[in-house]
């Protein structure tokens, strides 16, 4: 039996190789030393790479990317962990303004090759601040990539990629997948950011989806099969690069375009991808475009109030019927 690792261990285990190969790479955040990070991603750093390279820092988000700034802008690769995605608001001046703009105002004098690591998204009742999906927030700021993958593998494959990128990463790891596991992928595993992947093959409806809506369409995609309905599951894995042509290229198979995604519906990627769609693609389409994705309200801590808020196989399976009825 192949080697399998669980999506928890591939975040620590993505890191540790890239530290492995170059030295400049250091990880720094709050409890991920001896601790091994509260989600216990970053378990088994301290004790291979030492102090010098793992640093447990004190409970400020604008001290960690702060420092990773300065870090980055002086020879090292940091990669600094934000222990919630919801507290990124706690350091947005330096993720929204100052960092991402460095290259750029400085005319390529000066780069930023850090990555931001961060636990994301619902579905474990942690409640309205510890909750929710914010890609859509880095979303908003020119000169961020944005990374969310949906296996063990992907995480070790874009992690690479994320800290050998010239430019900020946003990593986005989905707290209701760390415990699913998946195959251990060999040594020099790379996944470039702005790859889509197609996890599923299907020609009656495409599903896009991210991180923790990839197994979620999928489930919905299963169901469907058993009723004749072929959907094409495509996991997006970046938001910035975003891979439209995997989806346009889908779509002139399928026609019919169901968007599937954590983000609150108002503001959410899932609207970019349609309306690019929309310029793009319009002619290819034999019915709207339609979105699932979470309410524009705070999330519940009761787990039967947070499946009312956010996608589920079932929201999945009923949009798509309708979609393919249309």
């Amino acid at each position: 039996m192949a080697d399998v690792i669980t999506y928890r261990a591939a975040v620590a285990e993505g890191i540790a190789r890239e530290m492995r190969r170059d030295p400049a790479v250091v990880c720094l955040g709050e409890d991920i030393g001896a601790a091994g990070g509260v989600f216990k991603t970053t378990a088994g750093l301290f004790e291979e790479f030492g102090p010098e390279r793992v640093w447990d820092t004190p409970i400020s988000e604008q001290a960690i990317v702060g420092a990773a700034m300065g870090a980055a802008m002086t020879g090292l690769r940091p990669v600094a962990e934000i222990m919630f995605s919801d507290f990124l608001a706690c350091c947005w001046d330096y993720l929204a303004n100052e960092i991402p703009k460095v290259r750029y105002m400085t005319g390529g004098q000066v780069t930023v090759p850090l990555v931001v690591r961060t636990a994301n998204g619902g579905g474990l009742g942690f409640g309205a601040q510890h909750s929710q999906a914010v890609e859509n927030w880095a979303l908003t700021v020119p000169g961020l990539k944005i990374a969310a993958p949906s296996t063990a593998a992907d995480v070790i494959g874009m992690m690479a990629a994320a800290i050998r990128s010239p430019d900020p990463v946003v990593f986005f790891e989905h707290k209701g997948l760390l415990a699913s596991e998946g195959p251990l992928p060999p040594d020099g595993h790379v996944v470039e950011l702005g790859e889509a992947a197609v996890v599923r093959g299907g020609d009656d409806l495409t599903i896009v989806a991210l991180a923790s809506t990839v197994p979620t369409a999928l489930a919905a995609a299963g169901r469907l099969a058993a009723e004749g309905v072929g959907a094409e599951v495509i996991d997006l894995r970046c938001l910035v690069p975003l891979d439209m042509a995997a989806v346009l290229r889908s779509l002139q198979r399928t026609s019919r375009l169901l968007i599937v995604e954590e983000n609150p519906y108002q503001g959410g990627w899932g609207g970019t991808v349609a309306s690019i769609v929309a310029d793009e693609g319009f002619e290819l389409l034999d019915a709207p475009v339609r979105r699932v994705a979470a309410a524009c309200v705070p999330l519940p801590f009761a787990d039967v109030l947070e499946d009312q808020v956010i996608p589920t196989a079932d929201k999945v399976t009923e949009a798509a019927r309708a979609l393919v009825r249309y």
